[in-house]
């Protein structure tokens, strides 16, 4: 063998090693997820840039008709919710948001709109904000070589698009591009539930509420359904059983805070006026989302907390004492709360004109228990109150009066 057959072997052979690398780059590649710009720990994904470059992950697997469908659910928006869920090719560049380069498609929570290959999105649904849950599929009546992407906001589907493009090359992806935003995901999500189970989904929280007054309950979603016009025209849902030691506390989430954010979350007596807010009548605590006042039986709101707006939680408890035992008889007629509060400054206007409409007696029966009621709000406490208790307790309540207002309720979020 002369000189240069060495020669020529020792290319041919160092060709093939690296050729053999590439391929088993390839294959890795196949099988692991990619992220630029994020943190992955466990389910959780965070933004972790500098909000001038966009940060994105790729799963590691393709969607294909055995496992069609996953979900996203916004932990927390950050600075501007930039957060975008859809599908893209294997080797999407990651400094590009899913949805903005040829043979991707995605579903952009800031702005509510479908980016399908092209930088300019086009009005698809609502904006996105922190609990929302965004989930993107496929469709199995798919044809060949085109195929049918939908996508969902909490549970209800939003819109569909067809594209070019067979199951198995298109991978789960999402893009964030400002600080704080944080998702969790869900790869194995599934899509598709049977008429009858969700039927008795919905069914099994009716029994919840023993008075829903113009407020439609759709599982825990409770939807204002009143005219919202003036001050009567109140929604009211009263929970069938009253906090205790094992059930000390509830949250509502605002979902929409539709024309005015006229929602208001606390306790009252179990025979409140239906058509008062809560917190404006005796025997009755509620803070207002819409203004970030405590009223205190009375129409009269002291300064409390912030505001709330869609997306936020908002959660009322008791503090028993530790030798507490409710005893009160469930058909007592007569109910107050200790020392209804001064007035501030700045009167409630809705209820300005109203305050003589319902007098009530000095001198009510109370029980003789103290309890301490506090308010949160996105899980930190805003503030507190000591008030009595009712005879028969206090029930939780939820007041609401402009159009589109939705909310949606726990009222067993944590126990002990």
């Amino acid at each position: 063998v002369s000189n240069m057959d060495d020669i020529n072997l020792h290319y041919r052979f160092r060709n093939w090693r690296r050729r053999i690398r590439e391929i088993r780059e390839v294959r890795a590649v196949r099988y692991r997820e990619r992220l630029k710009r994020m943190l992955r720990d466990g389910d959780i994904l965070r933004y972790h840039g500098n909000s001038d470059e966009v940060g994105c992950f790729v799963a590691s697997r393709p969607l294909s008709k055995r496992n069609r469908y996953f979900e996203v659910t916004i932990v927390d928006t950050g600075v501007r919710g930039m957060i975008a869920v859809g599908l893209v090719p294997q080797l999407y560049k990651l400094d590009h948001q899913p949805g903005w380069l040829p043979d991707s498609v995605a579903f952009h929570a800031d702005d509510g709109k479908l980016y399908n290959g092209n930088t300019v999105g086009q009005q698809f649904g609502s904006k996105c904000c922190r609990g929302d849950r965004i989930g993107c599929g496929i469709s199995l009546d798919s044809e060949d070589g085109q195929l049918t992407v939908f996508f969902t906001k909490n549970g209800s589907e939003v819109g569909s698009v067809d594209i070019a493009a067979s199951p198995d090359t298109l991978y789960p992806a999402v893009g964030m591009h400002s600080l704080g935003e944080e998702v969790l995901l869900d790869l194995n999500a599934e899509w598709g539930m049977e008429e009858d189970d969700g039927q008795m989904i919905v069914d099994s929280h009716e029994e919840d509420w023993a008075r829903l007054h113009d407020v439609k309950v759709t599982g825990t979603l409770l939807e204002y359904v009143g005219k919202g016009k003036s001050i009567v025209d109140v929604g009211l849902a009263q929970a069938r059983r009253p906090l205790n030691t094992r059930f000390h506390y509830y949250e509502l989430e605002i979902t929409d805070a539709g024309e005015k954010c006229y929602i208001a979350l606390g306790l009252a007596r179990r025979d409140y006026p239906k058509d008062r807010h809560p917190g404006w009548s005796r025997g009755s605590i509620a803070y207002h989302a819409d203004d970030g006042k405590l009223f205190h039986g009375s129409g009269v709101g002291d300064p409390f907390g912030p505001r709330c707006f869609e997306g936020d939680v908002m959660g009322c408890g008791i503090l028993f004492p530790r030798d507490f035992n409710l005893d009160g008889g469930d058909d007592a007629d007569d109910w107050d709360v200790d020392m209804v509060p001064k007035p501030s400054a700045v009167q409630n206007d809705l209820y300005a004109n109203n305050e003589d409409e319902e007098e009530e007696e000095e001198g009510e029966e109370v029980d003789g228990s103290k309890v301490m009621v506090f308010f949160t709000r996105n899980g930190k406490v805003v503030g507190r109150r000591e008030v009595a208790l009712p005879v028969g307790g206090f029930y939780p309540t939820i007041g609401m009066m402009s159009t589109g207002e939705k909310v949606r309720v726990d009222l067993h979020p944590l126990s002990g």
